[in-house]
């Protein structure tokens, strides 16, 4: 019996498919310690990992595979990633990068899916252009805690936009106030309160939208996904705004924005046949 076989109904080739397929991970912490952890046990193996940070005694509450003795040893949370995927996968190509992502672009630009993990509204902003531009189908998740009176209120979101379609500021995840907000503080993301279960809740949503964008087990596949989570309600829905949007092309990303701009043809080295 093959490891996979109970997920066979992804389609007769979902095996290879995961397999083969490059994701990128910007971001180690919470959110994508567990989106790292599920892709593994679906089978995938090819992944870049970039994160420039630490863990800490505090990130024990939510980053899965982190350990008291990796706080102690000072680890990196690309390499407790990388554990996680090695830990599962025996044949993994891993690369793990310890450096902000706009220093690990070389690496990204060659992924198939970019998975973002991360708190900060501009990085949000910069990772949506970064895939905009080398047509990478991008899948970001936020999660906030909001007061609500003498209580909180958990929301969060789950939103894949594709090459051609809605970005994040077409669908207002990203708002041109949050953007002026952070800059006044310096571009700081803040300290955001966050738990494990939601990170759990919206990074196995990811996940669902990874494999059903590359396997043919869901008719109903969409390239724009807007996914609002209620932590209190325990609930996911599709967005009312991604209902209501009326897309006639991307104002934020032209067209002539794609692609690398430094590649000439004109420098590749000759076929071999030529040498």
């Amino acid at each position: 019996m093959s490891r996979y076989d109970r997920q066979s109904f992804l389609g007769p080739n979902s095996d290879s498919v995961i397999s083969d397929i490059l994701v990128g991970f910007v971001g180690a912490g919470g959110g994508n310690s567990h989106t790292v952890q599920q892709y593994a046990h679906i089978g995938g193996r090819r992944a870049v990992i970039v994160d420039p940070d630490i863990i800490e005694d505090t990130n024990l509450n939510r980053l899965v595979g982190g350990t008291i003795a990796d706080v102690h040893a000072s680890r990196h949370k690309v390499d407790i990633a990388y554990r996680v995927i090695s830990g599962v996968v025996n044949d993994h190509e891993v690369t793990v990068r310890k450096t902000d992502w706009q220093s690990a672009m070389a690496d990204l630009k060659g992924c198939d899916v970019i998975i973002g993990g991360v708190d900060s509204v501009v990085a949000k902003d910069q990772l949506d252009d970064f895939c905009k531009r080398y047509c990478i189908p991008y899948i970001d998740m936020g999660m906030d805690v909001h007061p609500h009176g003498e209580h909180f209120q958990i929301a969060g979101q789950v939103v894949l936009t594709s090459p051609g379609g809605p970005c994040l500021r077409c669908l207002n995840v990203i708002k041109p106030e949050d953007l002026v907000r952070e800059h006044e503080n310096y571009g700081a993301a803040g300290s955001k309160p966050q738990v494990v279960w939601p990170n759990g809740v919206l990074a196995s949503t990811a996940i669902g939208l990874l494999v059903q964008l590359i396997t043919p087990w869901h008719a109903n596949t969409k390239l724009t996904q807007y996914l609002e989570y209620d932590g209190n309600a325990h609930t996911m829905r599709v967005s009312q705004r991604l209902q209501v949007l009326r897309f006639d092309g991307c104002p934020h990303h032209p067209k002539d924005g794609v692609g690398d701009h430094r590649f000439d043809i004109r420098n590749l080295p000759p076929p071999l046949g030529d040498r």
